[in-house]
């Protein structure tokens, strides 16, 4: 399998997704890739932090990969594991276009209450015009950081739901401090030993929802 996070929107979340599937994968005792195709690098510093701070290590191998490289890395190593995770900019980049050559299935975060949302004509035609390359290609949008309550949620789902070559998938993630909290300390929050069981139990449908896990 291999999943992508991106879009063409910074501040979405697409690193804290990126690495807990990543993280949550490997514990199930995959051998993961995790490819940071992001400017920022924000992934490779999350794992970095990790290997210092478990005795065990991150518990999969991460790479930073940009432009046209991601797609011919990506294709010599997918045989070599099990599941390949890869974090793209928020932008529309020669690297997150080389991804969506090769990937199984592309997963994108809005905010509500954003701009996020109204760029998601832009992302669905970016997903038609990669799929003329990789037919293949799954593609879905979901909320993420939503609000705790209110009409928000309601009316930036039913865009998404709306959306044309993109599934909504109805697995909210809400803005926990939870998620925070494990980043600072190279964890997911599944991991935490103060467990936020919203932000576990929302993560996690995400999680078993694309790996097919019934």
């Amino acid at each position: 399998m291999i999943i992508v996070a991106g879009g063409i929107k910074g501040g979405s979340g697409k690193t804290t997704v990126a690495t807990h599937l990543a993280v949550m994968r490997a514990l199930q005792g995959r051998d993961v890739l995790l490819i940071d195709a992001d400017d920022q690098e924000t992934a490779t510093d999350f794992t970095a932090l990790r290997n210092e701070r478990l005795p065990e290590g991150a518990g999969y191998t991460s790479i930073k990969l940009t432009g046209a490289s991601v797609r011919t890395e990506t294709l010599r190593l997918a045989k070599k594991y099990d599941d390949i995770v890869i974090d793209t900019g928020g932008r529309d980049t020669t690297s997150q276009r080389a991804t969506l050559t090769v990937a199984d299935k592309l997963i994108v975060p809005f905010v509500p209450r954003s701009f996020d949302v109204w760029t998601l004509e832009k992302v669905a035609n970016l997903v038609e015009e990669m799929r003329a390359a990789n037919p293949r290609l799954k593609a879905y949008v979901f909320l993420n950081r939503a609000d705790p309550q209110g009409r928000d949620n309601d009316e930036a789902a039913e865009l998404l739901r709306e959306a044309g070559g993109l599934e909504y998938l109805d697995t909210p993630i809400g803005t926990r401090k939870a998620f925070g909290n494990a980043a600072s300390q190279g964890l997911a929050v599944t991991e935490l030993k103060q467990q936020d069981p919203k932000a576990t139990q929302e993560i996690n449908a995400l999680f078993r929802y694309l790996f097919d896990i019934q």
